[in-house]
């Protein structure tokens, strides 16, 4: 059976008593001896359920439950990062509470060099009984005065000193350098000290002592210690687990899993304070009438119950009562009992390890009993030994099961199968009994088998431990200067920000003007917004890359419908003659009318053409230059639409009424214009302007929807994703990937970098007659600032990604905003912070010196809310970045920075926009709306916000609206043609 049975002795009929203690003495010394020993057995089942209560109580007492109180105290140490072995400097250390009645002074010195090291310079000092029971004040007054004595003798002169501050006792920290002491321990009973802060009463003394300028960095216990004193191994120790006089443990939880904390980034440090576990219900089945007996004589009666069965300072004494008792019953020692055994602490832990150790023999057991005054039998040595291994044994199980609890949260909080984990261990019943950490692995196994556990014995944790906490403690420091020094120039003022918006509006008024400006400020040549009264069927056309669409877009009552075919060019019709290319167009716009049953009509046609064009009218656009991999021949300088329906007159007996050619940003604003008439703004901001087939796969996988399907496969997640879905833009990305599954080595194009249009007063237009109306104006802002107007604003980083671009000196506002360039940017910043020794411990790596290797979709990742730290880190891990949690912090923040300044910029640049339609039409206040593409814009979780948000503050007068467009290079283009026809109309009539 899975049980001990009942708990204690029972008083059986005839059978003697000791009535001191109320148990058997039954005349078979064998049977008594087993009975004793048969109480500190613990079966599977019972360790189990104590690690199943010490994890629920750890999970409540991080929820930060108050009623009812959990069983253990899970207190933050403030600790938030473990070494990574560049730690240096000198480093002074104050150890209080961890070797009982002492005090240890520390000078430690770290190289932050590995395999180089200094041996620390220590000296303890004894505390007197009466300083340890009497005032708080004298008792920091003598750690202060030992402190002084141990520094009197270092060649320290007048420099200030780092302290680090060990003292292990239940503490309430509030900060690295805040900690309120909850109770006394290990025999400690000094008056106002419970409740106060030790960090201001230890610098109060040493102000008192006024001898040497000391700064108290961090407040430190002894198990927080073990675990930053662990020598680093294959990867950081991440649990710390003391037994001592008494037993803790800590570990590295994360931030968000500490409701006190309102953190949600990053690791803090977490002290288990498992001492205090008490829950009957696990706890009761193992005691012993000898745990209560030890319980009842103690000083802090009723607490620390779980402490008092494992900590050394309480094992000998559980020994020494179960030979006392026995002796009593005439088992033990001729029924003699000295002094010394009767005598509470007469049996340390030192006594136990010896006589426990097989090696050491009876007559070592012989002789420690015999200086307790005992004259043993050669049977009592046996027996004794047996004693010592039951006592020992229970302990390292019930610490195994304490340990286990820790690593199941662990494992859950980090969401891994199986947890790889090193813990520090620590404390003199690891390095004095000679079993203990062997019965406390073999258990551990057991309970978390799922766990890879490696015990790693720390170097002096209440020392070194402790110093490399502070140490730890100023390198963060330091790293957090540098950081911050690097990211300033990125965090922009809202004066910078007006600026921007002054300038931009000054570039406006020049470009439409005709005079020398960075904003070309394009006529369009479209004088209206869609007002909702636009009926009919249209075609649309969309190229801008190696394939493209053809669209059937039916405005009526209802709304827009759309049906829509991709098409692609081969490679050799994108670089042959102009004629070709263009006849290949209208041979798809002929299969696709079949198809439709549309053969024989003449419907208006909307033309998308992505490429750089001079727009003369609505229906005249030059080709500037061929990009994207085209380069059809006798098209640069045409005009494209005279091409199109020189093509058209080829093809026999097909009637194509081309009305009008449009960019992707105008389509945009007229797509979000029929759901809103205030639409008069057209934005986007793209996330990549294009890239091969495999590229823009993996853009789909890291959007907002792909963690749900990715799983299922590609060809099947495509068929789903495009069922019964509307005609928008991802959707699109979606069917050209479909239709060109296969075709490797087709590069394609998601999009502009970034643009906007917006409606002027034609009156303003200086290239077009007329002085009423509208025209609607495409600014073409991604070349803003070429002119230098934003060399203030650019960093050296935005330099050094200008100088690698095809185009240096060109498209500098796009530079600072557009997905195409704002990976790179963070690139080239993380390479400074690693050069500065800030990041990746200052080791370069050729993966990160590789162009292009850092993607703007991975800022859209890492600034994921809904991302852990853990996911954060797997995506830089899959770039060859081996990094500590320190590290992915601050990725994060420079990833915050970048993207903040780029949706500010595009927010001022948006602000300047409709501040100028406010001013141009003489209004108090503006209502207007922005239409909006691009997968940057939707994508990035905070980029849209963050646009938003700097336009309220730029242009608190208008009061804006931003509506994410639905294909606006095919349904736009079709609502351009729908409104020119509609003004037609009008015009004739």
């Amino acid at each position: 059976m899975d049980s001990i049975g009942s708990l204690g002795l029972q008083q059986r009929e005839g059978a003697p008593s000791c009535p001191q203690e109320g148990l058997p003495c039954p005349s078979n010394s064998s049977e008594l001896v087993q009975e004793c020993l048969q109480q500190f057995k613990v079966t599977g089942a019972q360790l189990r359920q104590i690690q199943i209560s010490l994890l629920d109580s750890m999970e409540q007492a991080l929820k930060g439950q108050a009623s009812p109180a959990p069983a253990v105290r899970m207190l933050p140490t403030y600790v938030g990062s473990t070494p990574h072995g560049t730690e240096q400097g000198d480093f002074v250390v104050l150890e209080l509470g961890a070797t009982g009645a002492s005090l240890r002074v520390l000078w430690v010195t770290l190289m932050g060099i590995e395999g180089h090291k200094v041996e620390p310079r220590s000296q303890e000092f004894v505390i007197p009984q009466e300083v340890m029971l009497g005032p708080g004040q004298q008792l920091f007054d003598f750690a202060a005065r030992c402190l002084s004595e141990f520094l009197d003798a270092l060649p320290v002169g007048n420099q200030g000193l780092q302290l680090g501050f060990s003292f292990s006792f239940p503490c309430h920290q509030t900060g690295l350098d805040k900690s309120t002491l909850i109770s006394w321990t290990k025999g400690f009973r000094c008056s106002g000290v419970e409740g106060q802060d030790v960090v201001q009463l230890l610098r109060d003394a040493i102000q008192r002592q006024g001898t040497y300028s000391i700064d108290v960095v961090a407040v430190v216990n002894d198990t927080v210690g073990t675990m930053m004193g662990c020598e680093p191994g294959v990867g950081p120790c991440e649990v710390g687990l003391v037994v001592d006089t008494g037993t803790n443990a800590c570990y590295m939880e994360e931030a968000r899993h500490v409701a006190v904390l309102d953190e949600d980034r990053g690791r803090v440090c977490i002290s288990v304070e498992w001492g205090s576990f008490s829950d009957d219900g696990a706890l009761g089945p193992v005691l012993t009438i000898f745990d209560r007996t030890l319980d009842h004589e103690s000083l802090n009666l009723g607490a620390q119950r779980f402490e008092k069965m494992i900590g050394g300072l309480y094992l000998g004494e559980l020994v020494r009562l179960v030979l006392a008792h026995l002796a009593r019953c005439g088992v033990l020692f001729g029924g003699y009992t000295s002094p010394a055994l009767l005598r509470q602490g007469g049996i340390l832990l030192e006594h136990v390890a010896e006589m426990e150790d097989p090696s050491a023999g009876a007559a070592r057991v012989h002789a420690i009993l015999q200086d307790l005054g005992l004259n043993p039998r050669a049977s009592d040595a046996e027996f004794v030994q047996h004693v010592c291994a039951a006592v020992c044994t229970r302990a390292a199980q019930l610490c195994a099961a304490a340990l286990a609890a820790v690593l199941s949260r662990l494992q859950h909080s980090r969401e891994q199968q199986t947890l790889q984990i090193a813990v520090a261990t620590g404390g003199r019943v690891f390095e004095r009994h000679p079993r203990f950490l062997s019965i406390l692995q073999e258990t551990v196994m057991l309970l978390a088998p799922e766990c890879d556990v490696s015990f790693i014995p720390s170097v002096d944790g209440g020392g070194q431990g402790v110093a490399m906490v502070t140490a730890v403690a100023a390198r963060l420091a330091a790293h957090r200067c540098l950081l911050e020094e690097t990211l300033a120039p990125f965090r922009l003022t809202r004066e910078q920000l007006a600026a921007v918006q002054a300038q931009m509006r000054e570039a406006m008024a020049k470009g439409l003007q005709g005079e020398a400006s960075s904003l070309r400020m394009l006529p369009t040549y479209i004088r209206d917004t869609p007002d909702g009264s636009e009926r009919g069927d249209f075609l649309a056309l969309d190229l801008g890359g190696t394939n493209f669409r053809v669209l059937l877009v039916r405005v009526a009552t209802g709304g827009v419908q759309i049906t829509s075919q991709i098409y692609s060019i081969p490679e050799c019709v994108a670089q042959g003659s102009g004629q070709q290319l263009f006849d290949h167009i209208v041979d798809c716009i002929v299969d696709f009318q079949e198809k439709q049953g549309l053969s024989g009509q003449s419907l208006p046609l909307g033309f998308t053409f992505s490429f750089p064009c001079m727009q003369l009218g609505l229906d005249q656009g030059i080709l500037l230059n061929w990009t994207k991999g085209f380069n059809a021949s006798d098209c640069e300088g045409q005009d494209v639409v005279c091409l199109l329906r020189e093509a058209i007159g080829r093809r026999q007996a097909v009637e194509l009424n081309v009305v009008a050619i449009v960019n992707d940003t105008v389509g945009t604003m007229m797509s979000c214009g029929y759901e809103d008439p205030h639409c008069e703004v057209g934005l986007i901001v793209e996330l990549e302007v294009c890239g091969s087939l495999e590229g823009d796969w993996e853009l789909l996988e890291h959007s907002v929807w792909h963690r749900e399907m990715l799983e299922r496969g590609r060809p099947r997640l495509l068929c789903e994703l495009t069922t019964g879905w509307s005609n928008s833009r991802v959707q699109q990305t979606c069917l050209e990937l479909a239709v060109c599954w296969g075709e490797e080595g087709k590069a394609f194009t998601q999009g502009t970098g970034t643009n906007a249009c917006y409606m002027e007063e034609l009156r303003n237009v200086a290239s077009v007659a007329g002085d009423s109306g509208h025209m609607c104006i495409n600014m073409e802002w991604g070349a803003f600032g070429d002119d230098g107007s934003l060399s203030m604003l650019s960093t050296c980083f935005d330099a050094s990604v200008d100088q690698a671009s095809i185009n240096p000196g060109k498209q500098r506002f796009e530079k600072m905003i557009s997905g195409m360039y704002l990976g790179e940017i963070v690139r080239h910043t993380l390479l400074h912070l690693t050069s500065l020794g800030v990041l990746f411990r200052g080791q370069q790596t050729q993966r990160l010196q590789t162009r292009d290797i850092f993607k703007t979709k991975f800022l859209s990742e890492i600034e994921s809310d809904s991302l852990a730290l853990r996911q954060v880190r797997a995506i830089l891990e899959d770039l060859g970045l081996s990094l500590t949690s320190d590290d992915a912090l601050m990725v994060l923040e420079v990833c915050q920075a970048v993207s903040q300044r780029a949706a500010q910029l595009c927010g001022a640049g948006v602000a300047a926009v409709v501040e100028k339609i406010r001013e141009n039409r003489g209004l108090e206040e503006l209502t207007v709306s922005v239409g909006v593409d691009g997968t940057l814009y939707k994508l990035h979780p905070h980029f849209s916000s963050l646009v938003a948000a700097t336009v309220r503050e730029l242009a608190p007068r208008c009061v804006v609206t931003f509506l994410q467009s639905e294909d606006g290079s095919g349904k736009g283009a079709a609502l351009v043609t729908a409104v020119a026809c509609r003004l037609a109309q009008m015009t004739c009539v």
